[in-house]
């Protein structure tokens, strides 16, 4: 089985995979403080819940944007599964054309999405991913990664709106029952949600101009934590997809392991 590793800012997300299929999935928090004999025993808890454990695992592939806890889940797998893993960035083979100015500034986690993404839908494509940062990538119609945007995450929003007021009280993010809110609550979250919209909205429509065919021609693709609340309230968004770094770690790791 393939222990797939998406190491986030905020969250890691863990896939274990047999062939295409994701048997298992699991969300952790992103604490640098933490071992990588704490991650590995948390592991093995997770694996036993599922009536398997660390022999089970016979690959394991890591993306990472935390460059602290790259090496402790690269300990993590070399001592508890005895396996060195892949590490997107570190001269994987992709299969992805970057066209940006530098191509080793471009995030691990957007190369992995754009990967799976390409797989899954075609081109060309607008990518969006709801993380601590939102990200936008863009994939012309030859499959090429030209580059893309980043915006704070709503989660970074809302916690500058609290710290920097006095006055303003810090509220549940749900979806208020209209734009213009009667109370501050309400107006709050109108702000946070239906702001955070219009952003994802006027951003993929310029995206999708710059790309050629405007928004009839391109793929909207969303994942990330907001993503389904976002993509409810947006206009722009064809497709919500949450495994999806999780499945282009898995293609990745296919595509070198074929060499």
């Amino acid at each position: 089985m393939l222990l797939a590793i998406d190491i986030g800012n905020t969250n890691i997300v863990l896939g274990l995979y047999e062939g295409k299929k994701l048997l298992e999935h699991w969300r952790l928090s992103s604490d640098k403080s933490r071992t990588a004999d704490e991650y590995g025993i948390l592991l093995k808890q997770l694996l036993h819940t599922t009536h398997r454990d660390c022999k089970d695992v016979h690959q394991v592939i890591i993306s990472s944007v935390v460059p602290d806890l790259t090496g402790t889940w690269k300990m993590m797998s070399e001592r508890y599964f005895c396996i060195k893993p892949l590490v997107v960035g570190q001269g994987l083979k992709t299969g992805l054309v970057i066209r940006y100015e530098n191509p080793k500034d471009v995030g691990a986690d957007r190369i992995v999405n754009a990967v799976a993404a390409i797989e899954k839908y075609g081109a060309p494509l607008v990518i969006v991913d709801f993380g601590t940062a939102t990200t936008f990538c863009a994939v012309n119609e030859k499959g090429e990664y030209l580059g893309g945007a980043i915006a704070a995450g709503i989660g970074l929003s809302m916690e500058a709106l609290f710290s920097r007021t006095a006055q303003l009280p810090k509220v549940e993010l749900v979806v208020p029952k209209n734009v213009i809110g009667r109370n501050t609550v309400n107006a709050i979250q109108s702000g946070l949600l239906y702001g955070y919209c219009g952003l994802v909205d006027g951003m993929t429509k310029r995206f999708a101009d710059e790309l050629g065919p405007g928004l009839a021609g391109v793929t909207v693709v969303a994942t990330g934590g907001l993503a389904e609340m976002i993509a409810k309230n947006a206009s722009t968004i064809d497709y919500v997809d949450q495994m999806l770094t999780l499945e282009g770690l898995r293609i990745l790791y296919e595509r070198n392991i074929a060499e």
